[in-house]
C-alpha cells in the first residue's frame, strides 16, 4: 500500500502548490512506498516567509531558556518515536533497520546536548580607550536558515543542522533528498507535538535538485547547511554566494585507512569492515582507501577478504542481515561505472566486484581491490559504495604522502600499538576527523567536517552553534557630554 506524505509550511500540512506528487522507491523490493509532494518555486516562496514570519513573529522573541525547554520536548518526542522514525529511513534508503534504529534512539541526544547550549549563549563586555563608553556584545540569530539534506541517514545528518541552529534561535526550512523524502516529513510532525510555534521549521519536498537550488538561492535566506556530493556543494555555494549568505558544506571524501606493521590486524581489519561495508559504504566518512604496510599486507588483506565474503546481504528489515542494497538506481550505476574502469585501470578483484545475481536489484558485493597504480581513479574519486581500494606503504612518510594525496579531507584512521606514532601520525593527517584503533564513531559534542573537497565548517560540538549566530557591537555613552561630530571615536 502507498502511503502519502505532505509538507510542513507555516505549521501546517500540505501539498504542492499545483498539487503534483513524485513517488520514493524502496531499494530492496524495488517498489513504489511513498508519494510526497514535489514543490513549486511558489512553495518555497511560501515556506521562506513562514520562516521569517515566526522569525520576527513569537519565535523571535524566546529566551535561550524557552529554546532549550523546547528542544528537550523534541528529544522526548523523538525517544517516543525511534521504530517509526527508522522503519521509514529503511524504505526510502535501503540501509539495515538494525543501524537505523540505533540512530534514531541516539538522535535524541543531539537535541538535549544543544538544549544545554541554547542557555548559555553569552556576549562579553569590552574595554575601550574611551572611559565614557561601556561596550558589550550580543549574540543573535543568523535569521532564516536553508538545510539541504543528503539520502543517507537523512535525520541524523539533518539533526547536525537542525539543533545548533534552533538552540541560536533561528527559523529554518529543510528540503531533503529526492530519493529520501519520508522520513524528514514524519519528523515534521514532532515539531507540533513538543511546542515549537508555526512556521520555525519548514519541510518542503522536490522530485529533482531544482527545489534544493530554488531554496539555496532564495534572497529571504540568511544562510545554507548543506550535506551532499562535492559538485552539488559547489552549486550551493555559488547559489549562497550570491546572496552574500555564509554556507556550511559537509561533502564528500576519500578517507584512508592506515595500517601499521605492528597493528592488532584483527582489530584493523575489522575497523576496515565497519569503514567500508556498513551502510554498504554509503557515508561520507567511508574509510574507502585502505594504506597498509607491506609488510603485512597479505596477512591483512585475507583478513578483510574472509570477512567480506561472509557479510550477509538482504532484507534490511532483517536483523540478521548485514549489508543492504545500494539506495537507488543512480547511484547503483555510478558504483558499477567506477568498478568497471578500475578494472579497465587494471585492478585485482580480491573478492565482489559485481552485482549480487541471487538478490539482483541494487545489491553489489563487499568488494575489494588490490594492485592499483598510484594514479587509479578508485584511488582518487569517492565511490559511495562498498568498494575498498587497497595500497601499500613502506614507512611513516610514504603513508602520509598516500593518505594526504586526494583533494577531500574528511577522515581518516591510524592502527598502530606505537602510542608515539599514533599520535604523530594523526597530527600529520589532512583530515577533519582521524580515529586511533577505530573507525566511524561520532557524537553531538564532537566537531564533524572536512579539509579541502570535503567541505566547509564543522558540525557537531560547542562550535556548530556559533555558524547560525551573529554578533551584535553595542555602545552606550556613559557621560552625558557632548561630543566633537567631526572627530571619530
Amino acid at each position: 500500500m502507498t502511503e502519502r506524505f505532505e509538507m510542513l509550511i507555516g505549521g501546517a500540512r500540505r501539498g504542492a502548490a499545483n498539487g503534483t506528487t513524485f513517488s520514493c522507491e524502496n531499494p530492496y523490493t524495488g517498489r513504489t512506498w511513498a508519494e510526497v509532494p514535489d514543490a513549486t518555486p511558489a512553495d518555497v516562496d511560501a515556506a521562506v516567509t513562514a520562516a521569517r514570519a515566526a522569525l520576527d513573529g513569537p519565535w523571535g522573541q524566546t529566551t535561550g531558556f524557552d529554546r532549550a525547554r523546547l528542544l528537550r520536548n523534541l528529544a522526548a518526542q523523538i525517544a517516543r518515536d525511534t521504530q517509526r522514525l527508522a522503519a521509514f529511513e529503511v524504505n526510502d534508503s535501503g540501509k539495515l533497520h538494525r543501524e537505523m534504529l540505533g540512530q534514531m534512539t541516539g538522535l535524541a541526544s543531539w537535541y538535549d546536548y544543544f538544549a544545554g547550549i541554547a542557555d548559555k549563549l553569552e556576549g562579553r563586555q569590552i574595554p575601550t580607550p574611551n572611559p565614557n563608553f561601556l561596550v558589550y556584545t550580543r549574540r543573535m540569530p543568523v535569521g532564516v536558515v536553508a538545510a539541504i539534506t543528503p539520502w543517507n541517514s537523512p535525520l541524523l545528518l539533518l539533526t547536525w543542522k537542525l539543533a545548533p541552529a534552533l538552540a541560536a534561535g533561528c527559523t529554518v526550512v529543510i528540503k531533503p533528498s529526492e530519493h529520501a523524502p519520508v522520513s524528514t516529513l514524519a519528523f515534521g510532525k514532532l515539531f507540533e507535538d513538543a511546542g515549537f510555534p508555526p512556521g520555525v521549521v519548514n519541510i518542503v519536498t522536490g522530485s529533482t535538485g531544482a527545489t534544493g537550488a530554488a531554496l539555496a538561492g532564495h534572497p529571504g535566506v540568511d544562510k545554507v547547511a548543506f550535506t551532499g556530493a562535492t559538485e552539488t556543494g559547489r552549486g550551493v555555494a555559488r547559489a549562497a554566494a550570491e546572496n552574500l549568505n555564509a554556507s556550511t558544506l559537509e561533502l564528500g571524501g576519500k578517507s584512508a585507512q592506515i595500517v601499521f606493521d605492528d597493528a592488532d590486524l584483527d582489530a584493523a581489519a575489522n575497523g576496515v569492515i565497519a569503514g567500508i561495508f556498513a551502510a554498504a559504504g554509503q557515508t561520507c566518512m567511508a574509510g574507502s582507501r585502505l594504506l597498509v604496510h607491506t609488510k603485512v599486507h597479505d596477512q591483512l588483506v585475507d583478513l578483510v577478504v574472509k570477512r567480506a565474503t561472509t557479510i550477509r546481504l538482504g532484507d534490511p528489515h532483517d536483523p540478521t542481515t548485514e549489508m543492504g542494497p545500494i539506495a537507488n538506481g543512480p547511484q547503483f550505476t555510478k558504483v558499477m561505472k567506477l568498478l568497471d574502469q578500475a578494472l579497465t585501470e587494471g585492478a585485482t578483484i580480491a573478492c565482489g566486484g559485481r552485482p549480487d545475481e541471487e538478490l539482483g536489484g541494487y545489491f553489489i558485493r563487499p568488494t575489494v581491490l588490490t594492485g592499483l597504480v598510484p594514479d587509479a581513479t578508485i584511488l582518487r574519486d569517492e565511490v559511495f559504495g562498498p568498494v575498498l581500494a587497497v595500497s601499500t606503504f613502506t614507512d611513516e612518510d610514504d603513508a602520509v604522502t598516500q593518505a594526504n594525496g586526494t583533494p577531500y579531507g574528511l577522515a581518516g584512521s591510524v592502527w598502530t600499538r606505537d602510542v608515539h606514532r599514533a599520535h604523530r601520525v594523526a597530527g600529520r593527517l589532512r583530515a577533519g576527523s582521524v580515529w586511533i584503533n577505530a573507525y566511524r564513531a561520532v557524537a553531538p559534542s564532537v566537531p564533524f567536517g572536512g579539509y579541502g573537497l570535503s567541505g566547509i565548517g564543522r558540525e557537531n560540538g560547542v562550535e556548530a552553534v556559533d555558524a547560525y549566530l551573529e554578533t551584535t557591537s553595542v555602545w552606550v555613552e556613559l557621560s552625558g557630554a557632548t561630543r566633537d561630530p567631526f572627530v571619530l571615536g
